[in-house]
């Protein structure tokens, strides 16, 4: 049965994986024969509060969505307004993406207005529940947000759990992360190393997304300056904008000397030269220190390409260690052996085939599935 669903979301202008996923979930709900509007944001971050250079890509609008800049995250004159647009608009659903508290007091008011029409069902898709870099108030928003939904989707055992302890009594229901395969079609090594400039020879590994000290870069820079690592011809490519202390990072970059060994692209990767990056790496290393869940994981699916993560968070739910890649500890010996391991041992071959039976555990028709059965 066709459903009348709203999504508030950040959405294309506005740059970013949840952008990104939200926008994809809509075409994948259009799909099914739903009518979908995507309900974003006019004002996401005032730009005293954005770490980054800009909240706002040059990307070519998706086609066949509806998408309306409606809301202003600070303004709660504006909330008021769109919660009871939405009320008024008797939708059978308004599913939420929620992934740090400061969207808390915005969100948790439009949902509340939402739901006193009686009919619209709110159900908020979490991406981080609690968030990586702690602030104070952090439980008290994320309370006032839990309260206000009727039922939650997490991508991550972890989010599923701390949901349960937020909002107990309510329905959960665990999906992970779906495959993003909307960044454009595989492309090989080859073509892909002759359009980042980088030589053909050797073998590349890629820290790839926002550049954040949760992230564990660091972890990941001292690995590949370990003498087992500096004796291979390992490549490493970091290709993200820097959103923490960037002088930081690139002190440590000439103090470990890895000049010669490493090829930084510090900026925003537009939507279509991310096939590039994913296609010059043979592994993929997420070294993070704390995680729920990472798109960079369905990037490299959807790449096809073998990954190395750190066990934090719901990381281990994606990677099975040994076949889609390796699961390590957040440090950087440990980091290192893998490299060193998927690399002598010539496991590039059966990961990838590994990769590729795995990535149709992650489907986005599972997603909404578990929305409709929510509603």
């Amino acid at each position: 049965m066709s459903k009348q669903i709203a999504i508030l979301s950040p959405a294309h202008p506005l740059r970013g994986g949840i952008a990104a996923s939200s926008e994809r979930l809509a075409m994948q709900l259009q799909k099914e024969g739903h009518e979908v509007e995507i309900i974003s944001f006019s004002l996401q971050y005032p730009a005293i509060l954005f770490p980054g250079k800009t909240q706002y890509t040059h990307d070519a609008p998706p086609e066949g969505l509806l998408i309306r800049p409606l809301v202003n995250s600070v303004n709660p004159l504006n909330w008021l307004q769109v919660g009871r647009w939405l009320a008024a608009r008797r939708f059978d659903a308004l599913l939420v993406r929620y992934w740090l508290p400061f969207m808390a007091p915005c969100i948790g008011s439009i949902m509340r207005l939402t739901r006193r029409n009686g009919h619209t069902r709110v159900v908020a898709l979490v991406d981080n529940l609690v968030p990586h870099e702690h602030r104070p108030g952090d439980h008290l928003l994320t309370r006032w947000f839990t309260g206000a939904a009727d039922a939650f989707i997490a991508m991550s055992r972890k989010v599923e759990q701390q949901l349960r302890e937020f909002a107990p009594g309510k329905p959960v229901a665990f999906v992970p992360h779906p495959v993003y395969d909307n960044y454009g079609p595989i492309v090989s090594k080859e073509v892909s190393l002759q359009r980042l400039g980088l030589p053909s020879a050797g073998g590349y590994v890629l820290f790839f997304g926002f550049i954040r000290d949760y992230k564990g870069l660091d972890l990941l820079l001292e690995a590949m300056a370990r003498p087992e690592i500096t004796e291979l011809d390992v490549h490493l490519i970091v290709a993200g904008e820097f959103y923490g202390n960037e002088a930081r990072y690139r002190s440590l970059i000439a103090e470990l000397g890895l000049g010669n060994r490493l090829s930084l692209f510090d900026r925003y990767i537009p939507t279509e030269e991310v096939r590039y990056y994913f296609g010059a790496a043979d592994l993929v290393a997420q070294p993070y220190r704390s995680a729920t869940q990472s798109g960079i994981s369905q990037l490299a699916y959807h790449f096809e390409k073998p990954m190395l993560v750190t066990d934090v968070g719901g990381l281990p739910e994606i990677v099975t260690h040994g076949r889609s890649g390796y699961v390590t500890a957040p440090q950087p010996e440990a980091i290192a052996a893998a490299i060193r391991d998927f690399f002598v041992g010539q496991r590039s071959t059966a990961m990838t085939q590994a990769v590729q039976h795995e990535k149709h555990r992650f489907s986005w028709k599972a997603m909404t599935e578990a929305l409709i059965e929510l509603l």
